[in-house]
């Protein structure tokens, strides 16, 4: 049934929950499937990339698909092989690189997973010029949808950028993929739960836009993948496919709400800080940091939805705090971004009056589309993803301080700035 809803997504034919009509993406080509590295020149052919062809990878991919790939593509243009460092870093360097190194491709191809995907759409973007994906771990969502996570002076950012005009995902590559990238991407997926617990809040509360249709995409998967969870370990291929399928929806949704609100809130923002404030720490995946944050923010909004009464009190936050905290550069776009999040008495009443009517059946709602903690918890060690700060290398102090100030960093209202602003102090502790 959800290969079956897939396609009919692609194809225009799924009623949309949220009104009348029918769901459509752009996205159009999108395969999940066996042997696909050697079908390249077939798979490329019909799309608008040209016969000028730069296949972006680093040393690993390349050795992954990326080679494969390359050779493969000869059978339908020139192609330039760009080669990054190992572990390339997702950010304004990097693109700006690789928009110089393919001036003269007609089209991109990039083969990897969150960097090099990241790189490569913003760098297409940029550069107005098609691209494709030849994805070689199933370590996040953002095959499918329409931002990428870019780091630009200093702040990481999800910025609007081109949809890729096909992707391609080997359940053979992705299953031989290192296994923390595998449980990264399992971490990731287990972040819908907190997301659309945050979201809806938010719409609740202050009347932040809000749809159903990204997570009735994801509901019969995730069942089906929490249930598979420990197959993942022993490179089952049913098991990768409801992965694979788990985070090309997860895309999708995004790109059908026209940004990452769907799959990324409260646990992406303490993650965000982390990369931004993290110096020093060990090297690790973004979906291995949204386990563990993932799990932290399960654990408040169970705080809050258990209150009997929610009163929040006016934003206290100012300038100083942000250049104190951030420096003085950051500090100013922080609060920048942060600014529409600043509630005086008059607007934080309107709030309160709401909720003195409203927040049990509220509650109830929020309940509803919320996960327990301990059912997240049990899987993401069923598939041997990080639970806790420490497994992850992050120091309790530095993660308590990043679940403290992480809403300070965007406009995005969660949970976290719920209970920062309630009249009931919630405890945000891991």
């Amino acid at each position: 049934m959800s290969r079956q809803m897939l396609d009919r997504l692609i194809a225009g034919t799924l009623p949309d929950p949220d009104g009348g009509g029918m769901l459509s993406v752009p996205l159009k080509t999108i395969v999940i499937g066996r042997g696909l590295g050697d079908e390249a020149d077939t798979l490329v052919a019909p799309l608008p990339l040209g016969r000028k062809l730069a296949v972006v990878m680093d040393p690993d991919t390349r050795l992954a698909l990326g080679e494969r790939v390359s050779i493969a593509l000869r059978g339908t243009g020139d192609v330039d092989k760009i080669i990054l460092p190992r572990h390339p870093h997702p950010d304004m360097e990097a693109v700006r690189s690789v928009i110089a190194r393919t001036q003269n491709a007609s089209g991109l191809v990039a083969v990897g997973s969150g960097s090099i995907n990241d790189i490569t759409k913003y760098a297409a973007h940029l550069s107005k010029k098609p691209y494709a994906v030849f994805g070689t771990a199933p370590s996040m969502n953002g095959y499918t949808s329409v931002s990428a996570a870019i780091t630009e002076d200093g702040l990481k950012k999800s910025l609007t950028a081109t949809l890729p005009v096909g992707v391609f995902l080997d359940l053979d590559v992705m299953a031989r993929a290192p296994h923390r990238l595998i449980a990264a991407g399992f971490g990731d997926s287990m972040a819908r739960p907190t997301a659309q617990t945050d979201w809806l809040m938010a719409h609740l509360l202050i009347g932040t836009p809000y749809r159903e249709a990204p997570f009735m995409l994801l509901a019969e998967d995730e069942k089906a993948l929490i249930a598979k969870a420990g197959d993942l370990r022993t490179g089952d291929l049913a098991a990768m496919e409801v992965l694979v399928r788990t985070l090309v929806m997860s895309g999708l949704g995004m790109t059908l709400c026209g940004g990452s609100y769907p799959a990324s809130q409260g646990e992406h923002l303490i993650a965000h800080y982390i990369d931004m404030r993290g110096q020093g720490l060990p090297e690790a995946h973004h979906g291995e940091h949204i386990a563990v944050t993932t799990l932290t923010m399960a654990r408040l909004q169970e705080r809050v939805l258990a209150l009997p009464e929610l009163l929040l009190s006016p934003t206290s936050d100012t300038p100083d705090r942000f250049t104190a905290i951030f420096g003085e550069a950051l500090g100013r776009s922080c609060w920048a971004a942060f600014k529409p999040k600043v509630f005086d008495r008059e607007r934080t009443d309107v709030i309160n009056a709401m909720l003195a009517r409203h927040w049990p059946s509220h509650r109830e709602r929020l309940t509803k589309a919320a996960r327990p903690a301990r059912e997240i918890a049990q899987a993401l060690l069923a598939v041997g993803a990080p639970t806790t700060p420490e497994d992850v290398a992050i120091p309790p102090a530095f993660y308590d301080e990043a679940v403290a100030n992480a809403r300070l960093i965007r406009d995005r209202f969660t949970m976290l700035d719920v209970a920062a602003a309630s009249l009931a102090p919630v405890p945000a502790g891991a």
